[in-house]
């Protein structure tokens, strides 16, 4: 009841406060987690943070922005409230769409590339690898996590890198179609997202994954350990939550 009333008085502060619609989306986007139960987001916040993301994204000097919060927002319902692949679909397909725009938009905009892409492996991984070959995301992720290198190396705590090394991670080789993904390159690229900035939990099970398949299975059991001792941010509460589940997972796995 005490958190009923709470979440209550905080949106009626949003209406009667003078800020701009990217500004009120992004107060309601920082309590997406309220009310969470597990990894199963409650979508109050959400759902209104999005309907006043695509308020702002009407707006010029708003327009990237909320197009880039609106991303972030299709990803975190596909991951946290989604309750089966259809739904999961409907979300990365409406993530894939707008960052496909917005990147068309804002061709040297290392925020747009990053989320299009976080949203576009998340529709391969749920669409399956034939849909995936079919459309040439592998490749399309490849090129992208190059532009955001070149534009900001450093952006999301090496994001480029990051992108670039999951896509050689997780890509299948194929001879002749698909013939340069490479686990020592995943590596290399995995490495240098961890000491860019500050390392994620998902950098750091991306990383340990790589080191697991290049034989350095010790330092890959160590990091994933290390991990788990860490805090969860408030910030990224249900983010951080999932990495640490598939960090027990695959130290289960690993034995």
């Amino acid at each position: 009841m005490k958190s009923l009333i709470i979440n209550t008085l905080f949106l009626i502060s949003l209406i009667n406060a003078e800020i701009t619609h990217f500004e009120r989306g992004l107060l309601l986007y920082e309590k997406r987690a309220n009310n969470a139960v597990d990894l199963k987001a409650n979508t109050e916040f959400i759902d209104k943070a999005i309907n006043e993301f695509l308020k702002g994204f009407k707006t010029a000097d708003s327009e990237l922005n909320a197009g880039v919060h609106l991303l972030r927002c299709y990803y975190y319902k596909g991951k946290f409230v989604a309750g089966n692949d259809q739904e999961k679909k409907e979300f990365f397909n409406q993530g894939k769409a707008l960052g496909e725009k917005l990147i068309e938009l804002y061709p040297e905009s290392a925020e747009a590339y990053y989320w299009y892409l976080v949203n576009l492996g998340s529709w391969a991984e749920v669409y399956g690898i034939l849909a995936a070959a079919k459309e040439g995301v592998a490749n399309t992720m490849r090129e992208y996590s190059n532009k955001i290198i070149d534009i900001d190396s450093n952006y999301s705590d090496g994001g480029g890198y990051f992108m670039l090394g999951a896509v050689h991670l997780k890509s299948p080789y194929i001879p002749f179609i698909l013939s340069w993904p490479s686990d020592e390159m995943a590596l290399d690229y995995l490495s240098l997202a961890y000491e860019t900035g500050d390392s994620t939990p998902s950098q750091t099970v991306y990383l340990a994954r790589a080191l697991y398949a290049n034989d350095e299975k010790e330092k890959a059991i160590s990091l994933l350990s290390s991990l788990l001792g860490e805090k969860i941010s408030e910030s990224y509460k249900l983010e951080d939550l999932e990495q640490h589940d598939i960090a027990k997972k695959q130290l289960e796995d690993w034995k």
